[in-house]
């Protein structure tokens, strides 16, 4: 779990990406301009800053001047996918960049990326479990469950998407690497596997005719 400064003067976009990082457990701040981001920045750290370049007041590469000397990780987002727009934000010091328009997935995966690299990616935590990415764990009440590496990756998963109904397909793509096709056996029986290791049979929800869904807490 990571403090995570999102600065973006599109309302939408930046909702849009503040429910993606909460979903995931994240704790989100948004600022619409560049003075409103440098108050917040004065007054907090955070784990990480995602700035996109075009904003009222300073703009984004300016701001890089604020965020340097605490060694923020910064990730541009932006619609500005010129080659010299990368090249002058990568310069100034930024860990990544994402062109606009982004997939949830893609934001989740790139910014957990940044802070597992620097050092800032904590634990998530749901249903009084405690899940580290990092170190592949989980533990309930400070006592590890055994999980094979699998099993890990679904419940990783579904906790990045909680509150989302995954189909069936996405999820043995994403965690086997192949195509299902039409035998998701081996992923109902690793669903049913988690579920009773970590005491979730309500909580990791069968959703008719699509796949499964962790609920939201």
């Amino acid at each position: 779990m990571a403090d995570i400064l999102i600065v973006d003067d599109e309302r939408a976009i930046a909702d849009l990406i503040e429910l993606t990082l909460t979903q995931v457990g994240h704790r989100c701040e948004t600022a619409a301009s560049g003075d409103a981001a440098a108050d917040r920045i004065e007054k907090k750290r955070y784990d990480l800053v995602l700035l996109d370049v075009m904003l009222p007041g300073l703009s984004g590469f300016e701001l890089m001047e604020y965020l340097q000397p605490a060694g923020t990780p910064v990730i541009f987002l932006t619609a500005k996918g010129e080659l010299a727009d990368r090249v002058r934000g990568l310069r100034l010091g930024a860990d990544d960049y994402i062109v606009k328009p982004f997939e949830p997935m893609e934001l989740i995966a790139r910014a957990e990326a940044v802070l597992r690299r620097t050092g800032r990616l904590g634990t998530l935590r749901v249903f009084g479990l405690e899940v580290d990415p990092a170190g592949r764990t989980v533990k309930r009440e400070g006592e590890p469950v055994a999980l094979t590496p699998r099993e890990f990756d679904l419940f990783l998963l579904l906790v990045r998407n909680r509150g989302l109904a995954l189909y069936r397909d996405v999820m043995y793509e994403r965690v086997w690497g192949d195509i299902a096709e039409d035998d998701t056996r081996t992923l109902d029986l690793h669903i049913q596997r988690l579920r009773k290791k970590l005491g979730l049979q309500r909580e990791i929800r069968t959703v008719y005719k699509i796949g499964y869904m962790l609920e939201a807490e």
